[in-house]
């Protein structure tokens, strides 16, 4: 009993401490970010609490909470120099981290607030770089693909539209993967939402890269998929507004219309800069029936203009509209109004857009020059490629005939020799008794040599060298004589050895029946083979070659041409 209320004092003495410790060092970092985590951004009710928070990560040296703790201050603090100002503070904390993670967070932040902030377009993409660089080493895939999404945004806000499209196709793969693995409702929703967003670039990509076919297929997808949602109403809108366009495009007004006017309201509240796309468009397929309301609608573009200082390059057209409208209505005040503030228009665009400065000069005789540089320039290219190509073909074709040409002439020149031989015009390299020589050297005697000769004339008068496999043992033994005397014979009155008296017997009889009997012209390689008692197709080959100077196949295409002559 007494054990046991030790224990228990000992218990309550353990809790009292860590209560003691917990009211010293304050609350916990998770108890900090609960009191504001639900807020909405740019609330200012949430700075108390998230200086707190910096400033208990501060005192902990704790980095990785540093970075979440600017991080947030980014979210809440709603000036936009602060903004600015504390990114640059969760960059220095994350790279205290050394944590890959968070210093792609960090930069991926920066990167947001000069886009959506600042509209700084190009310092954007600076930071968005320094941040893929960095995710590269990551291994969270959602923030890699995050960075290369908004990557892609400014890239193609700035005009890279081919490589910006090769951004968006690689997040749409990963994004529509990931979202139907992942469990978790508010992964799911995230993965999503990010494979929507995608999918709405990639089609302004493709518009503006006149492939209008592969833009209308996936905004039909993206459609059909959206409607059976029944979140991510802002991305249903974005691709409302792309299916107004394309229909604008069509001439289809009524029904882009009818799409403008769904999608409006939605990014009137949450994008101003599409809101304006929508006002532009819809201006222009209104005035094709009612002027005044077109132009209604087309003096908004200005007013989102002179209220955020910011226009995207396709809107340039809509000011350009306002000034001939005006024109031909004769208001000079107006027209001149319109006119300056393109002038505004284009000096933000060359401020913003090194890349597209270029493009929002509408001089023509510029613009023709420069297209009629660049189709100079590719036609000059293309001619030197084909005539490099040409050149090389023709180089390759005459060697190629020529080969041919001393080939043909070599194997005719061989198959005529050949032809002269069998006739007789030449010295014919039989095989031929040197008994008269043989006689003061042999071993054999002059009745040996006389029997052994008339048993050889009729083993060649019979054909008997036909037979494959034949050896010098079965030949001695069918003459009835000794394989000795046999070996001596053939190698002293025949002036051959064995082997070679086989081949040349076998190789004259096939080339006297190819030369004199038609029927044998048509046998195959193999068959010609067997025929003369040679064991294999390239044995015979290259005896042929070897004892005639002349391949079989080449000799019986000569003799087929000459006969048909």
């Amino acid at each position: 009993m007494k054990k046991f209320k030790k224990q228990f004092i000992v218990l309550v003495l353990l809790l009292f401490i860590r209560l003691s410790s917990q009211q010293i060092d304050g609350p916990s970092f998770d108890d900090i970010r609960s009191q504001y985590q639900n807020l909405p951004k740019n609330d200012i009710r949430a700075l108390p609490y998230v200086s707190d928070y910096i400033r208990k990560a501060k005192k902990a040296a704790d980095f990785k909470a540093l970075t979440q703790g600017y991080r947030d201050a980014v979210l809440y603090i709603p000036d936009e120099k602060m903004k600015l100002v504390y990114s640059d503070s969760m960059i220095y904390a994350a790279e205290k981290s050394r944590d890959n993670s968070l210093l792609t967070l960090a930069y991926l932040g920066k990167g947001i607030i000069y886009y959506f902030n600042y509209k700084k377009f190009e310092p954007a993409l600076d930071q968005y770089l320094k941040a893929y660089d960095y995710s590269k080493k990551t291994e969270d895939l959602y923030l890699k693909y995050k960075v290369i999404y908004h990557l892609g945004v400014v890239k193609s806000y700035l005009g890279y539209y081919q490589d910006a499209a090769k951004h968006f196709s690689n997040c749409l793969s990963f994004f529509e993967k990931e979202s139907q693995k992942r469990k978790h409702q508010n992964e799911i929703y995230n993965y999503k939402r990010g494979y929507y967003n995608s999918l709405h670039q990639i089609i302004i990509c493709y518009r503006n890269l006149n492939r209008q076919h592969l833009s209308d297929s996936l905004l039909t997808l993206g459609i059909e998929k959206i409607n059976r949602e029944s979140e991510f109403s802002l991305e249903r809108s974005y691709l409302l507004k792309c299916r107004g366009i394309s229909g604008f495009k069509n001439r289809n007004y009524r029904s882009a219309v009818i799409d403008f006017e769904t999608a409006l309201p939605e990014l009137e509240k949450k994008d101003f800069s599409y809101a304006s796309v929508v006002y532009f468009y819809l201006g222009q397929c209104l005035m094709v029936t009612d002027e005044r309301k077109g132009v209604e609608k087309l003096q908004k573009v200005d007013s989102v203009f002179r209220k955020h200082g910011f226009i995207l390059p396709e809107l340039r057209q809509n000011f350009e509209i306002l000034i001939n409208y005006y024109r031909k209505k004769a208001d000079i005040g107006k027209e001149l109004y319109y006119t300056n503030q393109l002038l505004k228009v284009d000096k933000a665009l060359a401020k913003d857009f090194t890349y597209l400065s270029s493009r929002i000069h509408k001089e023509y005789d510029t613009k023709d020059l420069l297209e009629k540089k660049e189709f100079l320039k590719r036609k000059s290219t293309l001619r030197l490629y084909l005539l490099i190509v040409i050149s090389l073909l023709a180089i390759i074709l005459i060697m190629f005939l020529t080969w041919r040409y001393y080939r043909e002439r070599n194997i005719r020149l061989r198959y005529e020799r050949l032809q002269e031989r069998l006739l007789g015009h030449s010295e014919c390299p039989e095989i031929k008794d040197k008994a008269e020589e043989a006689k003061k050297i042999t071993a054999l005697s002059p009745e040996l040599i006389r029997e052994l000769s008339e048993k050889i004339r009729k083993f060649e008068a019979s054909r008997g060298f036909t037979k494959t496999g034949l050896t010098q043992h079965d030949l001695a033994s069918q003459l009835g004589t000794n394989y000795k005397y046999l070996s001596i014979y053939i190698n002293e009155i025949k002036g051959v050895n064995f082997k070679n008296y086989l081949n040349r017997l076998r190789i004259d009889y096939i080339t006297e029946l190819l030369n004199n009997d038609r029927k044998y012209l048509n046998y195959t390689t193999e068959a010609l083979a067997e025929e003369c008692g040679v064991a294999t197709r390239q044995s015979f080959s290259d005896l042929f070659q070897e004892i005639n100077g002349i391949r079989p196949q080449d000799y019986i295409r000569q003799r087929k041409q000459e006969i048909r002559k």
